[in-house]
Order: structure tokens, then C-alpha cells, then sequence
């Protein structure tokens, strides 16, 4: 799985893509600080808006083998300038979110996205789970499990075996009952 560094303006939706694609419920949560989660790092929105803490974030690129630069379709500012994924020494990938919001303007978030250097760029509804699916399947290796998956996977694991063990045991009532030899009478 790539790892994956979201950055963006204050509200445009890092920490809620965050949770999406963690398969989180989506609350509201103040980023305060640079979070380090499994496959992703989500970062606070002052560090776009801010050029001291810019420089964080390009230290932070190292840490990640994917960069995603998000817009949310209902800004009113470009808050990339132009070229910048030149500068990443990663891919970077667009990602417009909020695209279910009736006053967004998607087609120009995505034209500001393309000017700072992004080839790929997913539409993003993190409420409604629109596109989430894509920026996984992006992120995802060949036979990759997300860290979030494996707990599910031990868990069904766990049940099958629990069920197989149930049916062995039913199966081996059954066949004891039925393989057992009948009792031998005296005939006079």
C-alpha cells in the first residue's frame, strides 16, 4: 500500500477523506497537528496556508510515497501555485472533494489542481463515499490488505474457523450415530 500525504486549505476536507478511506464514521475533528495514521498522514490546513510551515510539509513528502493536493470544490482561492508538483519529489495526485455541495464549481477546482501539476485527479464526496473506492484502488498494491482490513479479515477468519470447528463437531455427532455398530442380541 502507498502512503499516502493530504494536503490542503483549512475545510477542504483532509481529515474527512482521512476517515473515509479509513472506513471511519465521519465526525468532525480539528487537525491540530501533522497525524501519522497506517497508510495515511493528514496534515493541518494552516501548513498550506502558512509559507513557515510550508516547509514542514516538504520535509513531510519524504514520508510518503504519494502526495494529494486537495481542493475543495466550493473555494473560492487556488491555494497551490502553478508548477508546484514540480517541486514534490513524489507523485502527486489532485483530489477535488465536497463535489456534492450544490454552490461547488468542480471543473475549476480541477483546472487549479491541473495547473499546479496534477495528471491524475479523483472527484471526491467523502460524506456519500463518491470516489473514495478510486483512491484506493489507486493507492492499493497487487495483493495489498489495508491495515484497517486485517482486523476484519483475523475476525472472519476467527468466525470460519469457530464454524468449521461447530460443523466437525456436528459432523462427528452425526457420523457417531450413524457409524456406531448395533448392539448384539442372543438369538435362542
Amino acid at each position: 500500500m502507498k502512503k499516502i500525504l493530504l494536503m490542503g486549505r483549512s475545510g477542504c476536507g483532509k481529515t474527512t477523506l482521512t476517515q473515509a478511506l479509513r472506513g471511519e464514521k465521519i465526525h468532525y475533528h480539528k487537525t491540530q497537528y501533522i497525524n501519522h495514521f497506517d497508510v495515511i498522514i493528514d496534515t493541518p490546513g494552516e501548513y498550506v496556508e502558512d509559507p513557515w510551515l510550508a516547509c514542514a510539509l516538504a520535509i513531510y513528502t519524504y514520508e510518503a510515497d504519494v502526495v494529494g493536493l486537495l481542493i475543495s470544490s466550493c473555494e473560492d482561492l487556488n491555494p497551490f501555485s502553478p508548477c508546484m508538483a514540480a517541486n514534490i519529489n513524489r507523485p502527486v495526485i489532485g483530489v477535488v472533494t465536497q463535489i456534492d455541495r450544490p454552490d461547488g464549481r468542480p471543473d475549476r477546482a480541477e483546472s487549479w489542481l491541473r495547473l499546479a501539476g496534477c495528471k491524475k485527479i479523483f472527484f471526491v464526496s467523502s460524506t456519500d463515499g463518491d470516489g473514495v473506492w478510486q483512491i484506493l484502488d489507486y493507492l492499493r498494491d497487487p495483493g495489498d490488505v489495508m491495515p484497517w482490513e486485517e482486523d476484519a479479515a483475523k475476525e472472519k477468519a476467527e468466525q470460519d474457523v469457530r464454524g468449521s470447528d461447530r460443523s466437525s463437531v456436528e459432523n462427528a455427532r452425526v457420523g457417531s450415530v450413524s457409524v456406531s455398530p448395533a448392539p448384539k442380541t442372543e438369538k435362542n
